[in-house]
């Protein structure tokens, strides 16, 4: 296999490359950089910028405003935006609910959500993990009871992110209790986060960040015409939103963005007299991840160049599973490995991560230095979301062992 990218492909690197150095606003950039989260504002005055070029939706087909680009270029695009690095466009609507109105919606619900989604009109969230219904999704509670023409939606979704953030959500609901299977029973529903009956409660999380919430819904009354698909019959969509959600878990394009400040710290602090990336443990520990980071990429690239563009597809591929696992292992071990270079500066100080002004950082940790620590401990869910790592080791003896 020749995995080298063609002249063509090479020129559309240095077309995107080119656009994003001249349109990123450099203060978003630099906040990338350091480890911190855009903002609110950052995403979406981006996302708009990518939408007015005609680029926010690569992966959906071309009649819904996708760009019609190749499995390469698409990959193409992904990691120029990490490795620059800019905010992706936002995924719980464009690479999570948007292929699902596309695959299941009806044609009323792709003419009013999908333009929205590609412009952020609408910043959308995910409400399937609850309370005990986690890596077994199946067990949800949170139940919809059909009445004339609303469903009544009663129940708590769990590690919701950015849900202080958006307009709507998309949730599993359980429309029928007595189903022989527990999957039978479940309904994708479209839910308007201003309804009456919606309660959002922060959790703050150990990096003190505030990325994820509790949403409590009681008698929220959801008009039928939200149902996506069949009722019953959520699970198919479920199935093949999570597929979605594992294959851009990978992030190759994130870690070799990471690596490289991993290397800029690793000169920047000394051992013995001399800088940390001259050492030979820590040069070895960098090949053994680049060696890992590189066979994930080829992964990604088969499994691209394999499968359909989204929307196309109603089956969930499970190599995915193959490339969250790995991709939420490599990207972990980097953080290992950046605290451990950083050494004591990685240590918790005053400074208030999500502050603008750094200021009040003690005088003997470098700038570099703050959001060490509270991207590794972060970074710990990467193993969590999308169905946990030892879930995709199941799916994976399933589908290719026959187990």
């Amino acid at each position: 296999m020749d995995l080298r990218f063609t002249p063509d492909e090479r020129a559309f690197r240095d077309e995107v490359r080119a656009f994003i150095a001249d349109n990123l606003p450099e203060e978003t950039r630099r906040r990338m950089v350091e480890g911190r989260v855009p903002t609110k504002e950052q995403t979406v005055a981006w996302q708009r910028v990518l939408n007015g070029k005609g680029w926010a939706v690569p992966d959906w087909p071309a009649e819904h405003g996708g760009t019609g680009w190749t499995a390469a270029q698409r990959y193409i695009f992904r990691e120029e935006l990490q490795q620059h690095p800019a905010p992706q466009p936002v995924g719980f609507g464009t690479n999570m609910v948007g292929p699902i109105i596309i695959a299941f919606g009806t044609d009323a619900q792709k003419k009013r959500f999908l333009p929205r989604i590609r412009n952020i009109d609408d910043w959308w969230c995910q409400g399937f993990s609850e309370p005990g219904a986690g890596s077994d999704l199946a067990s949800l509670k949170t139940r919809a009871e059909r009445d004339g023409d609303h469903y009544v939606v009663n129940g708590q979704k769990m590690w919701t992110t950015y849900a202080q953030h958006a307009d709507w959500i998309f949730v599993l609901v359980r429309t029928n209790p007595g189903a022989a299977k527990r999957q039978e029973g479940i309904s994708f529903l479209l839910v308007d986060m201003k309804s009456p009956g919606i309660t959002i409660r922060p959790i703050i999380t150990i990096d003190g960040g505030h990325e994820v919430n509790e949403v409590f819904f009681d008698d929220v009354r959801v008009p039928v015409e939200n149902l996506v698909g069949e009722e019953n019959r959520g699970w198919d969509c479920a199935k093949l939103l999570l597929g979605h959600e594992r294959t851009g878990a990978a992030r190759v394009g994130v870690s070799k963005e990471r690596l490289q400040r991993l290397k800029y710290i690793a000169s920047q602090v000394e051992e013995d007299g001399r800088p940390m990336i001259e050492a030979q443990r820590v040069r070895e520990k960098i090949a053994g991840i680049e060696v890992e980071l590189k066979a994930l990429e080829m992964t990604v690239l088969r499994v691209l160049a394999a499968g359909k563009r989204s929307g196309e597809s109603r089956k969930a591929d499970p190599a995915s599973s193959i490339l969250k696992l790995r991709g939420s292992e490599i990207a972990q071990s980097i953080t290992e490995l950046m605290l451990e270079v950083a050494g004591p500066y990685a240590m918790p100080s005053l400074a208030d991560p999500e502050s603008e002004d750094l200021t009040n950082e003690p005088d003997l940790a470098p700038d570099w230095a703050h959001t060490i620590a509270p991207v590794y401990f972060n970074w710990r869910k990467l193993s969590i979301f999308g169905g946990t790592n030892e879930i995709q080791r199941g799916i994976m003896a399933k589908a290719f062992m026959g187990l």
